[in-house]
């Protein structure tokens, strides 16, 4: 079977988001379940992995920010996701964050954005869903290992940035502006948000191969906890006693 991939997403534009998603997922080896606030109840203990996809900006108060003109909030979203990351770490389950998503890994361990992250950098400010922005990627990380490129292409969307790193992850991509466009956290078995939507860019190879890594981890997991169970199971059995 398919590993199965939890899924958050926005309320407002999860109808939109949501199917280019799992078909990246779905393309990966995966089988992809929506979690959005509102909807079905988020059971960490029936995924193999998690995707905190991209979307509404992160509310400021969650990292001692100030609030920014023109953003769009969901508190429920924001307390969504930081229950579903805080239980995947518990599990030791394969995240992959999106955008927000890599924004939510960083505050929940503890670290700050910038909530307008061009006032900050000099990078040039994109927002399109192709391609046009250049990420470099630092040599020995995860990224690298995963996406076997130092150089990507990606999109951009965001309006927030990783700031102040949270505890345990570290940077795996900046633009040429030094805008963080990727960090990871080595003590989880894959745990790597991105800055930019690989959803869109699954024509790419590199990005597909994003997908691919957290359903290869997801599987393996699942693989470990069946053998697991199988073998308490072997162990509980009765002996067998010569007649």
């Amino acid at each position: 079977m398919r590993p199965l991939i939890g899924v958050t997403v926005s309320r407002r534009s999860g109808w939109r988001v949501f199917p280019f998603m799992a078909f990246a997922v779905w393309l990966a080896g995966g089988r992809a379940l929506r979690w959005q606030t509102g909807k079905r109840e988020v059971d960490l203990d029936a995924v193999h992995g998690v995707v905190i996809g991209g979307g509404d900006d992160i509310e400021p108060t969650l990292y001692g920010g100030e609030l920014q003109l023109d953003v769009r909030l969901d508190p429920a979203r924001d307390a969504l996701e930081q229950k579903v990351l805080r239980g995947a770490f518990e599990r030791n389950l394969p995240i992959l964050g999106i955008c927000r998503g890599a924004q939510m890994l960083n505050v929940v361990l503890g670290g700050t954005l910038h909530g307008d992250a061009y006032a900050v950098h000099p990078s040039r400010r994109y927002r399109t869903v192709l391609p046009r922005k250049k990420v470099d990627v630092l040599d020995g990380t995860l990224l690298s290992h995963t996406a076997r490129a130092t150089c990507l292409r990606v999109n951009a969307l965001h309006s927030q940035a990783v700031d102040r790193l949270g505890e345990g992850l570290r940077v795996a991509g900046r633009d040429d502006g030094g805008m963080v466009q990727a960090v990871e956290r080595l003590s989880d078995p894959f745990a790597l948000g991105v800055q930019w939507h690989p959803e869109y860019l699954v024509y790419r190879r590199a990005h597909r191969r994003l997908f691919r890594a957290l359903v290869a981890a997801s599987g393996a997991r699942r693989d470990a906890i069946c053998q697991l169970d199988a073998a308490e199971a072997d162990a509980a059995l009765p002996p067998f006693f010569e007649r």
